[in-house]
């Protein structure tokens, strides 16, 4: 049956309302050649389910995915094995239609949920509290400066950022100070096997109120997390640590071990997979429990009923606060909840000491790939360091590059052209990534192909 709201009546009635004698007034500012003259040409009215499925099907063949060739893009982005234990466990009724869980008295399991959750990031971030997750990477990391602008009372409004820190999520920085008027000070990675902290130190002053590092950055290098936290804290300032890679923090030491005020970062890596370009999954955390009360999101809390027993809470946030505008301390409303289980189910299958080895493995392959492309004549590998992705340069713009491979079924890679097309002395980089999913043959196919393509 179908549901049509609006009558002709109605319709009338409205537009008679607003001075308007038909529906096309509406669309007066709509240039004449810009506007449909009937239907859509070359398109066919309708078609059965199932010749719209094959040709759906079709299409979709003309996709090249991670799964169907050696794979070696991440920057943020990566391919991890995902048990089938965890789709099966999220996609049960009761977690995949829960909603916002603020009666907590028939919310219990997935608050319990967020609250293992938060447990599990605090302790990856070596850092004492988390929250119950945000959209994503990028916003949780424009979400700790504006904390951080809090933190400081509005009276600092710069912000220091590392050159090697996404170029993505820089972006959405610019784009949100313009409405704070914070002033940002970033740069662009410089091309040398380990980044530059004395330049960034460099940067910092009295009126900085937070310096962003990513740790591992874009390029793979892993910095001086305790150098720049001692000379940020110096001069009055907080760090935030931005981290892509959540496996990484299986084998290096954590933010919060480091002095880092603030940890954000992307989940995705971990029980989500790469989904064609989403959803992700923000994480952010603290490492002062004195800053809990400036945090965005939603916190969930442990407490105990009038009987004794344990029971699960949204603490410190309610819905209302969320509608403050400037005075809330975030317009952030949801957290990525399905994502965050997919997070908390893999992280628990996984353990620490899967987490640790599966970090082992993702190191061990990197050093492999990083040994053999070395020998291809052509390539210099840049980094002296890193955990599972480092950058090569390959003597000339590796976009061209990246998409010869591409045509012969090899995704080489994410090129620094692509993040940074006005960069112009960055683009022969190359940014290698391996995961657990790349097998030793997949590096001996690139090695050959880049071989071919450079010669």
């Amino acid at each position: 049956m179908r549901y049509l709201p609006l009558t002709d009546a109605d319709r009338g009635e409205m537009l008679a309302k607003i001075g308007a004698s038909s529906i096309d007034d509406l669309f007066v500012d709509v240039p004449p050649e810009a506007r449909l003259d009937g239907p859509i040409h070359d398109l066919p009215m309708h078609a059965s389910e199932m010749a719209v499925e094959r040709h759906m099907r079709a299409l979709s063949k003309k996709n090249l995915a991670a799964a169907d060739a050696p794979f070696f893009l991440g920057a943020g982005a990566y391919r991890h094995h995902v048990p089938a234990s965890v789709d099966h466990i999220i996609q049960r009724g009761e977690f995949l239609t829960a909603y916002t869980p603020y009666q907590p008295e028939i919310a219990q399991g997935t608050l319990q949920m967020l609250f293992e959750f938060q447990s599990q990031v605090a302790r990856l971030y070596g850092c004492a509290v988390a929250n119950a997750s945000m959209y994503d990477g990028s916003t949780a990391c424009w979400e700790a400066i504006a904390m951080a602008g809090r933190i400081a009372r509005g009276k600092r409004k710069k912000v220091v950022l590392s050159g090697a820190l996404h170029p993505h999520y820089a972006e959405v920085i610019r784009t949100m100070a313009k409405f704070t008027e914070d002033k940002i000070a970033d740069a662009l990675p410089t091309m040398r096997a380990s980044p530059d902290v004395n330049g960034l130190v460099s940067r910092i002053d009295e009126d900085t109120s937070c310096v962003v590092v990513q740790y591992p950055d874009i390029l793979g290098r892993l910095c001086d997390l305790e150098k720049i936290t001692e000379a940020a804290h110096a001069k009055g300032a907080l760090v935030i640590a931005v981290n892509l890679e959540p496996v990484a923090l299986g084998a290096i030491k954590s933010p919060g071990e480091m002095g880092a005020d603030i940890v954000v970062g992307e989940g995705q890596a971990l029980g989500v997979g790469l989904q064609f370009g989403g959803p992700y999954l923000g994480l952010f955390a603290v490492r002062d429990q004195k800053h809990v009360r400036m945090m965005p999101g939603r916190l969930c809390g442990e407490t105990t009923d009038a009987e004794g027993k344990r029971g699960y809470v949204l603490t410190l946030s309610t819905r209302e606060q969320h509608i403050r505008r400037e005075k809330a301390t975030s317009n952030i409303c949801t957290n990525s909840g399905l994502c965050a289980l997919a997070f908390n189910v893999h992280m628990t299958l996984l353990g620490e000491e899967g987490l640790r080895r599966l970090a082992a493995e993702n190191h061990r392959l990197a050093c492999i790939a990083a040994d053999k492309l070395a020998q291809v004549p052509g390539v210099t590998v840049l980094n002296d360091h890193f955990f599972n992705e480092f950058t090569i340069r390959l003597g000339q713009d590796a976009r061209e590059v990246v998409r010869k491979l591409a045509q012969d079924g090899i995704l080489a890679g994410v090129s620094l052209g692509r993040l940074y097309p006005d960069a112009d002395d960055l683009s022969d980089g190359l940014l290698v990534t391996l995961t657990e999913t790349t097998s030793e043959e997949d590096i001996d196919a690139l090695c050959a192909a880049l071989k071919e393509v450079l010669a």
